[in-house]
């Protein structure tokens, strides 16, 4: 009787370690480490008429790293080093050249042209101004962060609101105070999604000034 409870207990000690482990999560699967930058050449680097894409912000980043080889754009590059990054489009880059100079540019390298004209030491704080380093911040937790203020590689700040989570309204608030502010486009949020490097497409450049 006594091997018998023995075994018994033994059984039932087996059967609570098995329900144990079963019960147990599955390991997460570590963040890969993709690079933005395989991101934004995915489509080739040369410029198209789809206004929707970010060849211009790709050719911007090449002319920044081209002149400037250490700058802390480079961190785009480094797929170990977890950031967010806001990418405008190029119509957003459109509206930019449009602000700067008045005209109204009808190809993706005469925006560039135009942006490039401020000089490459200002595009570098503006590319800067759309990463947040030291963050992988997605679509989710976004949603759920309004009134957060972002602290940006350029050293400025960027202020969420969140208009409606239902419908993924996301505005950015930047530093120009007298233009109007960026939403996350809907169609192109979580970007490299399972990276330590993330990206939300935006409907604008971000300003750190007033211009």
């Amino acid at each position: 009787m006594k091997i018998r409870r023995t075994l018994a207990a033994s059984v039932a000690a087996l059967a609570v370690a098995g329900a144990a482990v079963a019960a147990a999560p599955a390991a997460v699967a570590a963040p890969g480490t993709t690079s933005l930058a395989s991101v934004l050449a995915a489509d080739g680097d040369t410029f198209d008429r789809n206004w929707y894409d970010f060849d211009v912000l790709d050719q911007a980043v090449a002319a920044v790293l081209a002149a400037k080889p250490d700058s802390p754009v480079a961190v785009l590059a480094d797929g170990t080093v977890p950031l967010t990054a806001f990418l405008p489009n190029d119509r957003a880059f459109q509206v930019l050249a449009y602000d700067l100079t008045h005209r109204w540019y009808h190809s993706e390298a005469k925006v560039l042209a135009a942006v490039a004209g401020v000089g490459v030491d200002t595009v570098e704080q503006v590319l800067l101004y759309h990463v947040v380093p030291g963050a992988t911040i997605d679509s989710r937790t976004a949603l759920a962060s309004n009134g957060a203020r972002l602290t940006t590689a350029q050293g400025g700040t960027i202020t969420v609101t969140v208009w409606s989570r239902f419908f993924k309204l996301v505005q950015l608030r930047d530093q120009d105070r007298t233009d109007l502010d960026p939403f996350l486009v809907a169609s192109k949020l979580d970007l490299n999604k399972g990276n330590l490097q993330i990206a939300h497409g935006i409907s604008l450049v971000l300003r750190p000034a007033d211009l």
